[in-house]
């Protein structure tokens, strides 16, 4: 079927907490995910919230990568969402798992824009 993206949304338990606590290490790692993924960053954003968490966007030419981090749970939250035939999103969650270390990931991979027939 045609589509004009792609959206994977992560679901990530049993994440290092001080990784999910880290916006130095959580930057990188989006940094990391973008160019795996073949994106063009166009912006990030990230911000520490107190007395812990992280979350952050890289807004992409092809969309975004976003996460929101719960360290207190060992949870993380992150959306790929690219398109164009180039970007491959997949690409980028191998390195969520080697920054974020976590014992059990949920994948929903959903097609978006599917041209109607």
């Amino acid at each position: 079927m045609k589509h004009l993206g792609e959206h994977i949304i992560l679901e990530l338990w049993g994440c290092d907490p001080q990784a999910l606590d880290s916006e130095e290490l959580v930057t990188k790692m989006l940094l990391e995910g973008v160019e795996a993924s073949k994106a063009t960053l166009l912006k990030i954003n990230m911000h520490k919230f107190s007395p812990q968490g992280v979350t952050g966007v890289a807004v992409l030419a092809e969309s975004h990568i976003s996460i929101h981090t719960w360290p207190e749970h060992g949870y993380a939250a992150l959306d790929v969402f690219t398109c164009g035939d180039d970007v491959r999103p997949g690409d980028a969650v191998p390195v969520f798992e080697k920054y974020l270390k976590p014992k059990h990931i949920d994948i929903v991979n959903l097609k978006r824009g599917v041209t109607p027939k």
